[in-house]
């Protein structure tokens, strides 16, 4: 079981994760939520909620991160806050995945522009960015109801739909993400979003047809287009710089 500081560290990464996707446009306004897995009990997650001390995904502490079952119940919620909507999208994830052990849902703006124009998300970029090379050449599977995804049904409807896949485009909403953490959750849905900007800018000069890099390139990034992009310790290093750049925009705040 993990301890007090372990699991309170844990709610305070989920809330840096929301406050890095808000200011990278991944998540507007009030909307948007990520999760993670309790470690060591049973169907349970710490998940962003809204109550008297919303201010925004942007504003999101860890005392807005609540402690719930998969099916929304339990003694994290009090009359002050309130369970997303959206909850399922988590639990049913986090329940047919138990290899992942987090998850983030957002609206990002290009993955919107791309689903809702049928734009598939194509390698079109190498060493640009190998990890976001890596989402294309998996291939990124559609869901293709644009509804609130608030019963358990749909829940499992969005788990069907995504796979084995770790993204899936919400078509005419947004995307839903896991990893085996936060942070490489939400990296994952980082680079998702800017693979589908630039294939979006691309489509717009090119008629929609999407010029992909060589086979042989594919080929070659394919082995260790991966986390971090084959570097060692390159999802350490590129969440430590996004969590640098949220604080120096909060202190410039100040």
């Amino acid at each position: 079981m993990s301890s007090a500081a372990e699991l309170d560290e844990l709610r305070n990464t989920v809330a840096l994760s929301c406050r890095i996707l808000a200011m990278h446009g991944l998540a507007e306004g009030i909307t948007g939520h990520v999760s993670a897995r309790v470690p060591g009990a049973e169907g349970e997650m710490f998940i962003r909620c809204r109550g008297d001390d919303e201010y925004g995904v942007l504003y999101t502490g860890p005392e807005a991160v609540r402690r719930v079952t998969f099916d929304g119940e339990g003694a994290g919620l009090d009359a002050a806050h309130e369970k997303p909507l959206e909850l399922p999208i988590h639990g049913e994830l986090l329940r047919a995945r138990p290899d992942m052990n987090a998850v983030v849902h957002g609206h990002p703006k290009s993955v919107l522009l791309c689903g809702m124009a049928g734009i598939e998300l194509k390698p079109v970029y190498g060493a640009f960015d190998p990890s976001g090379l890596a989402l294309a050449l998996e291939g990124v599977p559609v869901f293709p109801r644009s509804v609130l995804i608030r019963t358990q049904e749909l829940g499992r409807a969005l788990v069907d739909a995504m796979g084995s896949k770790n993204v899936c485009i919400l078509r005419g909403h947004g995307i839903a993400v896991v990893g085996r953490s936060v942070e490489e959750a939400t990296l994952r849905a980082l680079r998702l979003e800017r693979l589908a900007d630039v294939c979006w800018q691309l489509a717009t000069v090119t008629g929609g047809k999407l010029p992909e890099i060589l086979p042989e390139d594919q080929a070659a990034f394919g082995a260790r287009a991966g986390a971090g992009g084959g570097l060692p310790r390159g999802e350490e290093w590129t969440w430590r710089h996004y969590v640098r750049l949220l604080e120096d925009a909060e202190r410039a705040k100040r």
